[in-house]
Protein backbone atom coordinates (compact mmCIF):
# COMPACT_ATOMS: atom_id res chain seq x y z
CA UNK A 1 0.00 0.00 0.00
CA UNK A 2 2.82 2.37 0.93
CA UNK A 3 4.61 1.79 -2.41
CA UNK A 4 1.45 2.34 -4.34
CA UNK A 5 0.85 5.69 -2.64
CA UNK A 6 4.36 6.90 -3.42
CA UNK A 7 4.06 5.71 -7.00
CA UNK A 8 0.78 7.54 -7.44
CA UNK A 9 2.23 10.74 -5.98
CA UNK A 10 5.24 10.58 -8.30
CA UNK A 11 2.98 9.98 -11.23
CA UNK A 12 0.95 13.04 -10.35
CA UNK A 13 4.08 15.16 -10.10
CA UNK A 14 5.39 13.89 -13.44
CA UNK A 15 2.04 14.49 -15.04
CA UNK A 16 1.88 18.02 -13.70
CA UNK A 17 5.33 18.84 -15.06
CA UNK A 18 4.52 17.18 -18.37
CA UNK A 19 1.34 19.16 -18.77
CA UNK A 20 3.16 22.38 -17.93
CA UNK A 21 5.86 21.58 -20.49
CA UNK A 22 3.28 20.74 -23.14
CA UNK A 23 1.43 23.95 -22.41
CA UNK A 24 4.68 25.93 -22.67
CA UNK A 25 5.53 24.27 -25.98
CA UNK A 26 2.04 24.94 -27.27
CA UNK A 27 2.24 28.59 -26.28
CA UNK A 28 5.66 28.89 -27.93
CA UNK A 29 4.39 27.30 -31.14
CA UNK A 30 1.40 29.63 -31.12
CA UNK A 31 3.68 32.63 -30.68
CA UNK A 32 5.89 31.53 -33.61
CA UNK A 33 3.01 30.60 -35.92
CA UNK A 34 2.58 32.77 -39.02
CA UNK A 35 -0.55 34.95 -39.09
CA UNK A 36 -1.97 37.73 -41.25
CA UNK A 37 -1.18 40.19 -38.46
CA UNK A 38 2.52 39.70 -39.27
CA UNK A 39 2.01 41.52 -42.60
CA UNK A 40 1.57 45.20 -43.40
CA UNK A 41 1.37 47.20 -46.65
CA UNK A 42 1.93 50.89 -47.40
CA UNK A 43 2.17 53.11 -50.51
CA UNK A 44 5.61 54.77 -50.61
CA UNK A 45 8.25 56.15 -52.99
CA UNK A 46 11.19 53.87 -53.71
CA UNK A 47 14.81 54.99 -54.04
CA UNK A 48 14.25 55.90 -57.69
CA UNK A 49 11.30 58.17 -56.87
CA UNK A 50 8.66 55.76 -58.24
CA UNK A 51 5.47 54.82 -56.41
CA UNK A 52 5.40 51.26 -55.02
CA UNK A 53 3.35 49.20 -52.58
CA UNK A 54 5.78 48.00 -49.87
CA UNK A 55 4.75 44.80 -48.06
CA UNK A 56 6.58 43.91 -44.82
CA UNK A 57 6.55 40.40 -43.27
CA UNK A 58 7.44 40.11 -39.54
CA UNK A 59 6.83 36.38 -39.24
CA UNK A 60 9.15 34.98 -36.54
CA UNK A 61 8.53 31.39 -37.72
CA UNK A 62 10.23 32.17 -41.07
CA UNK A 63 7.41 30.67 -43.16
CA UNK A 64 7.82 31.65 -46.86
CA UNK A 65 4.93 33.79 -48.07
CA UNK A 66 3.61 34.82 -51.48
CA UNK A 67 2.10 38.31 -51.69
CA UNK A 68 -0.12 39.40 -54.60
CA UNK A 69 -1.10 42.97 -55.45
CA UNK A 70 -4.52 43.77 -56.93
CA UNK A 71 -5.65 47.20 -58.12
CA UNK A 72 -9.27 48.09 -57.44
CA UNK A 73 -11.16 49.15 -60.57
CA UNK A 74 -13.92 51.72 -60.81
CA UNK A 75 -16.58 49.10 -61.54
CA UNK A 76 -18.19 47.51 -58.44
CA UNK A 77 -16.19 44.49 -57.31
CA UNK A 78 -13.73 44.89 -60.16
CA UNK A 79 -10.00 44.41 -59.70
CA UNK A 80 -6.92 43.36 -61.65
CA UNK A 81 -3.80 41.45 -60.60
CA UNK A 82 -0.79 43.76 -60.88
CA UNK A 83 2.22 41.92 -59.42
CA UNK A 84 3.23 38.91 -57.31
CA UNK A 85 6.38 38.34 -55.22
CA UNK A 86 7.61 35.77 -52.69
CA UNK A 87 9.24 36.50 -49.33
CA UNK A 88 11.52 33.51 -48.94
CA UNK A 89 13.02 34.10 -45.48
CA UNK A 90 10.95 36.41 -43.26
CA UNK A 91 12.23 37.34 -39.80
CA UNK A 92 10.80 38.84 -36.64
CA UNK A 93 12.62 42.10 -37.47
CA UNK A 94 10.77 42.26 -40.80
CA UNK A 95 11.55 41.61 -44.48
CA UNK A 96 10.03 43.88 -47.15
CA UNK A 97 9.31 43.59 -50.87
CA UNK A 98 8.13 46.31 -53.27
CA UNK A 99 5.28 45.63 -55.69
CA UNK A 100 5.16 48.06 -58.62
CA UNK A 101 1.75 49.27 -59.81
CA UNK A 102 1.05 50.04 -63.46
CA UNK A 103 0.02 53.62 -62.65
CA UNK A 104 0.02 55.96 -59.66
CA UNK A 105 -2.44 58.65 -58.62
CA UNK A 106 -3.96 59.96 -55.42
CA UNK A 107 -6.89 57.87 -54.22
CA UNK A 108 -5.91 54.71 -56.13
CA UNK A 109 -6.69 51.65 -53.98
CA UNK A 110 -4.87 48.30 -53.81
CA UNK A 111 -5.58 44.96 -52.15
CA UNK A 112 -2.65 42.81 -50.90
CA UNK A 113 -3.32 39.08 -50.55
CA UNK A 114 -0.97 36.79 -48.55
CA UNK A 115 -0.53 33.01 -48.90
CA UNK A 116 1.90 31.49 -46.37
CA UNK A 117 1.92 27.68 -46.29
CA UNK A 118 -1.31 26.31 -44.81
CA UNK A 119 -1.36 28.94 -42.07
CA UNK A 120 -2.31 32.16 -43.86
CA UNK A 121 -4.57 32.76 -46.87
CA UNK A 122 -6.02 36.22 -46.32
CA UNK A 123 -5.86 39.91 -47.25
CA UNK A 124 -3.83 42.55 -45.47
CA UNK A 125 -6.21 44.94 -43.75
CA UNK A 126 -6.99 47.73 -44.32
CA UNK A 127 -6.74 48.21 -48.11
CA UNK A 128 -3.78 50.30 -49.27
CA UNK A 129 -4.66 53.75 -50.66
CA UNK A 130 -2.29 56.17 -52.43
CA UNK A 131 -2.42 59.31 -50.30
CA UNK A 132 -0.70 61.71 -52.74
CA UNK A 133 1.03 61.96 -56.09
CA UNK A 134 4.46 63.00 -54.90
CA UNK A 135 5.98 59.96 -56.62
CA UNK A 136 6.38 59.64 -60.36
CA UNK A 137 4.15 57.04 -62.08
CA UNK A 138 5.81 53.64 -61.74
CA UNK A 139 7.59 52.47 -64.89
CA UNK A 140 7.53 55.96 -66.43
CA UNK A 141 10.56 57.23 -68.31
CA UNK A 142 12.15 60.64 -67.95
CA UNK A 143 11.09 63.24 -70.49
CA UNK A 144 14.30 65.26 -70.07
CA UNK A 145 15.89 65.74 -73.51
CA UNK A 146 19.28 64.22 -74.03
CA UNK A 147 22.21 66.54 -73.44
CA UNK A 148 24.15 67.28 -76.66
CA UNK A 149 27.54 65.67 -76.85
CA UNK A 150 30.43 67.87 -75.77
CA UNK A 151 32.49 66.49 -78.67
CA UNK A 152 30.48 66.76 -81.87
CA UNK A 153 31.58 64.74 -84.83
CA UNK A 154 34.07 66.13 -87.28
CA UNK A 155 31.34 66.41 -89.92
CA UNK A 156 29.20 68.71 -87.79
CA UNK A 157 32.18 70.72 -86.50
CA UNK A 158 33.62 71.45 -89.95
CA UNK A 159 33.06 75.05 -91.11
CA UNK A 160 30.44 75.23 -93.88
CA UNK A 161 31.65 76.21 -97.35
CA UNK A 162 31.05 79.90 -98.05
CA UNK A 163 28.34 80.30 -100.68
CA UNK A 164 28.45 83.26 -103.11
CA UNK A 165 25.90 86.00 -102.58
CA UNK A 166 23.09 86.37 -105.17
CA UNK A 167 24.66 89.61 -106.49
CA UNK A 168 28.01 87.92 -107.02
CA UNK A 169 26.35 84.95 -108.74
CA UNK A 170 24.41 87.19 -111.17
CA UNK A 171 27.52 89.32 -111.92
CA UNK A 172 29.57 86.25 -112.66
CA UNK A 173 26.83 84.92 -114.95
CA UNK A 174 26.49 88.24 -116.80
CA UNK A 175 30.22 88.71 -117.52
CA UNK A 176 31.51 85.99 -119.88
CA UNK A 177 35.04 84.77 -119.42
CA UNK A 178 37.77 86.02 -121.69
CA UNK A 179 38.42 82.52 -122.93
CA UNK A 180 34.80 82.04 -124.07
CA UNK A 181 34.72 85.23 -126.29
CA UNK A 182 35.27 84.45 -130.03
CA UNK A 183 38.47 85.91 -131.49
CA UNK A 184 37.89 88.43 -134.29
CA UNK A 185 38.81 87.52 -137.87
CA UNK A 186 42.10 88.77 -139.18
CA UNK A 187 42.02 92.44 -140.35
CA UNK A 188 38.50 93.07 -139.08
CA UNK A 189 39.80 95.02 -136.17
CA UNK A 190 41.47 97.56 -138.55
CA UNK A 191 38.28 97.96 -140.51
CA UNK A 192 36.36 98.59 -137.38
CA UNK A 193 38.83 101.23 -136.31
CA UNK A 194 38.71 103.19 -139.68
CA UNK A 195 35.04 102.72 -140.26
CA UNK A 196 35.72 101.08 -143.73
CA UNK A 197 34.43 97.72 -144.68
CA UNK A 198 34.74 95.34 -147.62
CA UNK A 199 31.62 96.92 -149.27
CA UNK A 200 33.28 100.34 -149.38
CA UNK A 201 36.30 98.94 -151.25
CA UNK A 202 34.06 97.41 -153.94
CA UNK A 203 32.15 100.66 -154.44
CA UNK A 204 35.40 102.62 -154.78
CA UNK A 205 36.65 100.22 -157.44
CA UNK A 206 33.41 100.46 -159.43
CA UNK A 207 33.53 104.27 -159.26
CA UNK A 208 37.10 104.30 -160.50
CA UNK A 209 36.17 102.05 -163.40
CA UNK A 210 33.26 104.31 -164.34
CA UNK A 211 35.53 107.37 -164.25
CA UNK A 212 38.03 105.65 -166.54
CA UNK A 213 35.25 104.54 -168.88
CA UNK A 214 33.74 108.06 -168.94
CA UNK A 215 37.11 109.57 -169.74
CA UNK A 216 37.57 107.13 -172.60
CA UNK A 217 34.14 108.00 -174.01
CA UNK A 218 34.90 111.73 -173.80
CA UNK A 219 38.22 111.25 -175.63
CA UNK A 220 36.56 109.19 -178.37
CA UNK A 221 33.81 111.77 -178.91
CA UNK A 222 36.37 114.59 -179.23
CA UNK A 223 38.36 112.64 -181.81
CA UNK A 224 35.23 111.96 -183.82
CA UNK A 225 34.27 115.64 -183.71
CA UNK A 226 37.73 116.64 -184.89
CA UNK A 227 37.58 114.29 -187.87
CA UNK A 228 34.14 115.59 -188.83
CA UNK A 229 35.27 119.20 -188.90
CA UNK A 230 38.03 118.45 -191.37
Amino acid sequence: MFLSHRTAKAARVIGTFGAAAALSIGIADTALACSISDFSAVAVCDAGGNGVIRVTDKDASGTPATVSLYVQLSMPGGERLVATKTIEHPTAQGVSVDLTPLDWYAGETFRVHVKAGDQVDADVQPLTVVANETCAPSGSTSSTPATPSAHPSSTSSAAPTALPSPAQSSSAAAAPGASSAPSPAGGSSNLAETGAGSGTTVIAGVAAALVVAGGGIVVALRRRAAHGSR
